[in-house]
């Protein structure tokens, strides 16, 4: 039975851990090769080995999403590896929660240039490739559709105290998939995004988990949940619990099938129900 990917190309930024990883390794699975991402080398090649004893392709991009020169290196290693790109998911990301009294501007623009800077340079990065891959096989009568998914949270969708510039820059992430939805439909590109409610991921664990961290730009940024607001937020969600990493890939590789060619410009709640 043919894979519903066979022969793609995809970029996955952000994919040597967590929902990033369930997702470079789903559409593995479906037949698309891969670029893998991480800011740390150890767990992209990780991944990759992954995707690699499975039977599929894959390669690694190290580096941080943020650097100013990162989208072209992305896109650079997409095509010279596999020669094309039919596939964009802008995934890398964490979070950095104050209260907006005691947020820094550090905070505020670190979070902002993760979530919303780094996916528009590397869309734009991508778009000669795109336009003229668009306009040879509308010349030769043979259209193919690509697809961007971009990465969004319940926070950029309703917004959620404490986090003003997570929310902030996923709600502009919402706003640059319809802004590109209208763009790049010409081009025969379905741009849509994935807001995440509660996903159990290192980011969500409970504080009393231990005293997990990442390490950003030389920065440690403590990572979790308190656990009385882990409990709360799961009370909330109607199917009763926070969703897995595999069923967040899920949400994402609807978006990335040919059957959603003609839904573009959307945003899909992966949240259990949770309004």
């Amino acid at each position: 039975m043919t894979r519903k990917l066979e022969g793609k190309v995809a970029l996955v930024s952000g994919s040597g851990r967590g929902i990033g990883r369930e997702i470079a390794l789903k559409l593995a699975s479906e037949g698309a090769r891969v670029v893998i991402n991480d800011l740390d080398a150890e767990p992209a090649q990780l991944t990759v080995k992954e995707v690699l004893a499975a039977g599929g392709q894959a390669v690694a991009c190290i580096g941080s999403v943020t650097e100013s020169d990162f989208g072209d290196h992305f896109v650079k290693t997409a095509l010279e590896s596999f020669g094309g790109i039919d596939i964009i998911v802008n995934n890398a990301g964490y979070t950095w929660d104050n209260v907006i009294q005691k947020m820094t501007d550090d905070q505020w623009e670190d979070i902002l240039a993760v979530h919303l800077t780094a996916p528009f340079r590397i869309l734009r990065a991508a778009a000669p490739f795109i336009r003229d891959a668009a306009k040879r096989e509308a010349d030769a009568d043979k259209p193919v559709f690509r697809k961007v998914v971009n990465i969004s949270s319940t926070s950029g969708v309703y917004g959620n105290a404490g986090q003003a510039n997570y929310a902030t820059a996923k709600a502009g992430i919402n706003g640059l998939t319809k802004a590109m939805a209208k763009e790049w439909g010409r081009y025969k590109v379905n741009v849509n995004s994935v807001a995440f409610g509660l996903i159990m991921t290192r980011l969500t664990q409970p504080l009393t988990a231990g005293n997990a961290s990442v390490d950003i730009g030389g920065r440690t940024i403590a990572v979790g949940v308190q656990p009385d607001r882990l409990k709360a937020a799961e009370a909330t969600i109607p199917l009763g619990r926070g969703g897995t990493p595999e069923e967040a890939a899920g949400a994402v590789y609807m978006f990335c099938i040919p059957e959603s060619n003609y839904v573009s410009g959307q945003v899909l709640v992966c949240g259990g129900g949770r309004p």
